[in-house]
């Protein structure tokens, strides 16, 4: 029902900057919150960041002061703008939202995921 386009991803040397989009598409009425999550090699997804519709945002403290989400609610779009990575940024990264459909009925979804891997 929600489909999802991510792009972003790659190799980048510690001390970079990585910017992630993604734009949601599909059966929504509207989309409350919008975020990322990653997954390390060999652990489980865990919370990068999220923004709701009116741009109040959550970012896990391993990050904050280093990534900044934001939204394009017209578009369905949120970003990660990445600065500063590092090695323990390795990853992949997944587009998250919670949307409600036409029939009103709510769920989380997510993207296919794209890799970010920081190395020298």
């Amino acid at each position: 029902q929600v489909q999802f386009v991510e792009s972003g991803g790659g190799l980048v040397q510690p001390g970079g900057s990585l910017r992630l989009s993604c734009a949601a598409s599909g059966s929504i009425f509207s989309i409350n919150v919008m975020g990322w999550y990653r997954q390390a090699p060999g652990k489980q997804r865990d919370l990068v960041a999220t923004i709701t519709s009116g741009g109040s945002t959550n970012i896990v403290d391993s990050v904050k002061g280093r990534f900044t989400i934001s939204r394009d609610n017209a578009k369905n779009a949120v970003y990660l703008q990445m600065n500063s990575l590092e090695p323990e940024d390795t990853g992949v990264y997944y587009c998250y939202c919670h949307a409600r459909d036409w029939q009103w009925s709510t769920a989380d979804y997510w993207g296919q995921g794209t890799q970010v891997t920081v190395s020298s």
